[in-house]
């Protein structure tokens, strides 16, 4: 009989490193699998699997199918879409200033996107979710070009420091004008109370469906201009003379995070770090291509946003802690510890 052959060296070699390759992406989408069941099922009341599954198809225990069916997906598709958008903005604000403690809530765009619910609470107080995103958006514009004013101007650029600081200061003052507004206005105040502090049973799951494609737009920004931003990482002498236009660049990345941080505060309110953490570990994981990392911060934000919500459940000995809040006290010592690690360089 025949023996039979060995490949190649050079297809064995490309076939181990594509196996390499998908492996955190098999991981990922894994990890989020579980992360939406564990949303589905943990709760104040506990269910088992096979009534969540039955419950998805309106069949059961009516109580069962009332909590699952309609309050734990509600949560868990409002957490799938402000995940990827969170994690997606992270990701792009943080190559777009060359900061790696960037993300759209420290930079003030999620400031400004709260700014503008607030705004439009304030003038139409039944506004639903479909009338608030445009003042999320438009409150999210005006935050990124700042950002983009402060990271083109001679008295920030090279200095991720001062541009974070310049960030912070802003959103104190957008968060102090939103603070103005509330306080003044009983009703606003009342809408604007539990929404501030983040949280993902703001919006039914009938407001939350028709903003997806903002974020499939932002998404689908955020892919095309990947190899753009791996260039500029460069420096923007050497990504002008690879062919790339960085101005052009930075208003693309700009558009797709107002577009993404737009939705997702509109949806769920200010929620912050998520857009941090996630860059930080993919870097870590898979290296700075960003090719490789916005494909895989799709799957794996919504597990940090999903999982944090989940502990928000249980923790509460009764009374939910909203994620908003959990999120703020897993990343806070994290933060710490990355700018710890950068003095000692052991972080980049």
């Amino acid at each position: 009989m025949p023996t039979r052959q060995a490949p190649p060296p050079i297809l064995a070699e490309s076939a181990q490193r594509i196996g390499r390759g998908a492996l955190p992406f098999v991981i990922a989408g894994i990890a989020l699998v579980a992360a939406v069941i564990l949303s589905l099922a943990i709760g104040a009341r506990a269910v088992a699997i096979d009534e969540v599954a039955l419950s998805l198809l309106g069949i059961g225990d009516e109580n069962v199918v009332g909590i699952v069916g309609t309050l734990r997906v509600n949560r868990t598709i409002n957490g799938l879409i402000c995940g990827v958008a969170l994690g997606l903005a992270g990701v792009l604000m943080q190559a777009l200033t060359r900061n790696p403690i960037a993300d759209p809530g420290m930079l003030g765009v999620n400031a400004g996107a709260a700014f503008g619910v607030v705004v439009g609470l304030s003038a139409f107080a039944a506004l639903g979710a479909g009338g608030t995103i445009w003042f999320a958006l438009a409150g999210a514009a005006l935050a990124a070009g700042v950002i983009f004013a402060f990271s083109t101007s001679r008295v920030v650029a090279g200095s991720p420091v001062r541009l974070t600081l310049a960030g912070v200061a802003f959103s104190a003052v957008l968060a102090g004008a939103s603070q103005a507004i509330v306080l003044s206005n009983e009703t606003v105040l009342d809408s604007f109370r539990f929404w501030r502090v983040g949280s993902l049973t703001a919006r039914p799951v009938e407001d939350a469906l028709p903003l997806i494609g903002f974020v499939v737009v932002g998404t689908i920004l955020a892919l095309l201009i990947a190899p753009s931003l791996n260039m500029m990482a460069l420096g923007d002498d050497s990504a002008i003379a690879l062919g790339v236009r960085p101005g052009a660049v930075r208003l693309l990345v700009l558009l797709a995070v107002t577009l993404l941080c737009g939705t997702a505060t509109a949806l769920a309110g200010p929620i912050s770090f998520v857009g941090l953490l996630v860059p930080h570990l993919l870097r870590r994981v898979v290296g700075p291509d960003l090719r490789i990392i916005l494909p895989l911060a799709l799957l794996a934000s919504p597990v940090l946003l999903l999982v944090a919500d989940v502990c928000g459940r249980v923790i509460g000995n009764g009374a939910e802690v909203q994620v908003g809040v959990v999120t703020a006290l897993i990343g806070g010592p994290l933060l710490i510890a990355i700018v710890s690690g950068r003095r000692r360089g052991v972080l980049s």
